[in-house]
């Protein structure tokens, strides 16, 4: 039920509210982060594991079941950091970097983690370490960019039926077509034996660049307000299912296994952004600090989706699967509750950015989810600029690099409607400057000004005579009145 109805609204939602300006222009840094990073996370966690249990430090597990915990314990769901960042107006491009890196990264740990049990199914007895790194390398590639490019001809493919077919005008149809086109990207993938979460975030993303623009703005608010209300119902119930298997499910918990487990989750971290944001510095032009790094690592944190992966995982014996999900468990409780709660004063400490500015205001923070889910209109998402204003905004600037400059000049007038000149358009009719009046034209008007003005000269005595008829006349004997209203200060006649 998982795979099937929980999770895929709430990745299809990641990638479709995805703020794409910052994110395509920090796409290779997310990337490397997502891709490399969380495989060397993986690599670190389950080649430590594996040989700490040769060691008889901790339990003993197997090459592929180590790799597989690594995988899956390598997924990220920094929700109370980005929650943070928000609220305290940190750089941007902190931001996206840690919210870009989370998006990709929950489906690559997927992909490891399917990856991984590929392998335990398969007899690997007569196969050589070197060759097993071969089939799951290529095992994981085949899954990565097929599941990728299959969701991105799906959005693709959307984009250019709801720009041809229009339907703005039957809201209900459009809105089935935009939902049907959101589920077929993880059905088609499954089918065919590749990865729907990949598929779908891909499609996300893709369809919230083109096809969200095609749309009437009633079904751009529906969408973006629908997606955004289901996600966020199956992540409470994830989490509420989360809460309740700590006292439903019976657990295996040791405490080395728990200790050495934190201890290389947070290593792995280390190994995967520092090294990583080194590099990255001698080709960006915004450079990741070391502050900026370090808040990096320190948003590791642990969601519902490594759980989740847990509960999947078909482990023999049965001992070995309770282990797992209690350790687990207990690492999502750990970075949400410890690392997520010093998160703000940590920033707070380092002065990243703009806290310091905010602090200056005076304002109070707020962490509120509901006000954010309460933003119907984004600029973004409800963008009906025409071909000149487009060209003025995007087309001319001189900023533009790479794949921004492709999309403005070329890809976005392709597959939305909003930049393509329709056959048979009507062009707008030009304002012509009246003609100057004549003299009988004046003296036409001059007579209609002074008949209105007689007319309402004439009914103005009636209309006072009426007014002041209405008025009651005054009390003759003396005292008040004998009727009273509570709510006067003062002696007021009733009218």
């Amino acid at each position: 039920m998982f795979f099937l109805l929980l999770l895929p609204p709430i990745i299809f939602e990641s990638g479709y509210s995805l703020h794409k300006g910052n994110f395509f222009q920090n796409i290779g840094s997310i990337t490397l982060f997502a891709v490399f990073g969380t495989a060397i996370s993986a690599f670190v966690v389950g080649g430590g594991i594996y040989f700490l249990g040769q060691a008889d430090v901790i339990s003993k597990l197997n090459m592929t079941d180590s790799f597989a915990f690594g995988s899956l314990i390598s997924a990220v769901d920094p929700v109370a950091t980005i929650a943070i960042f928000n609220a305290l107006h940190v750089d941007p491009v902190l931001n996206m970097l840690v919210f870009g890196e989370s998006i990709l990264n929950d489906a690559v740990s997927i992909v490891l983690t399917n990856t991984a049990e590929g392998l335990t199914r398969k007899n690997m007895s007569d196969v050589s370490g070197w060759q097993t790194f071969l089939q799951a390398l290529g095992y994981f590639l085949k899954m990565f960019f097929g599941s990728a490019a299959l969701g991105t001809l799906t959005g693709l493919i959307s984009a250019l039926v709801l720009k041809h077919i229009d339907l703005r005008k039957t809201p209900s149809l459009e809105f089935g077509m935009m939902i049907i086109f959101a589920y077929l990207p993880y059905g088609l993938a499954e089918g065919i034996s590749l990865s729907g979460i990949m598929a779908i975030l891909f499609s996300g993303i893709v369809m919230s660049h083109y096809t969200h623009h095609n749309l009437s703005p009633v079904t751009q608010i529906l969408m973006q307000q629908t997606l955004r209300t289901v996600a966020f119902l199956c992540e409470t119930c994830v989490f509420a299912f989360l809460g309740l298997s700590i006292f439903s499910f019976p657990h295996k918990f040791e405490i080395s296994f728990v200790i050495w487990c934190i201890v290389l989750v947070l290593f792995g971290r280390a190994v995967n952004i520092f090294p990583l944001s080194y590099l990255l510095n001698f080709f960006r032009d915004h450079r990741i600090t070391p502050k900026m790094a370090f808040i990096m690592w320190f948003s590791g944190l642990r969601g519902a989706i490594p759980y989740a992966l847990s509960l999947h995982l078909d482990l023999e014996p049965v001992e070995k699967r309770q282990l797992i999900g209690t350790t687990t468990i207990v690492i999502v409780l750990f970075t949400i509750l410890l690392l997520g709660g010093s998160t703000m004063p940590l920033i707070r400490l380092m002065d990243i950015e703009d806290a310091r500015a905010r602090r200056r205001t005076k304002k109070d923070v707020n962490l509120s989810k509901t006000e954010k889910m309460g933003n119907t209109i984004e600029s973004e998402h409800l963008s009906e600029l025409t071909e000149e204003e487009y060209e003025a905004h995007y087309i001319r600037r001189q900023d533009l690099k790479g794949f921004m400059w492709l999309d403005a000049k070329y890809l976005n007038p392709f597959f939305t409607r909003r930049l393509t000149q329709e056959p048979g358009r009507l062009k707008p009719r030009e304002e012509k400057p009246h003609p100057p009046r004549s003299h009988r034209q004046h003296v036409a008007l001059h007579a209609i000004d002074l008949l209105l003005l007689s007319s309402v000269l004439s009914t103005a005595p009636s209309y006072l005579h009426s007014t002041l008829q209405r008025k009651a006349p005054v009390a003759r004997w003396p005292g008040p009145p004998p009727w009273t209203y509570p709510d006067e200060k003062s002696h007021q006649q009733v009218v």
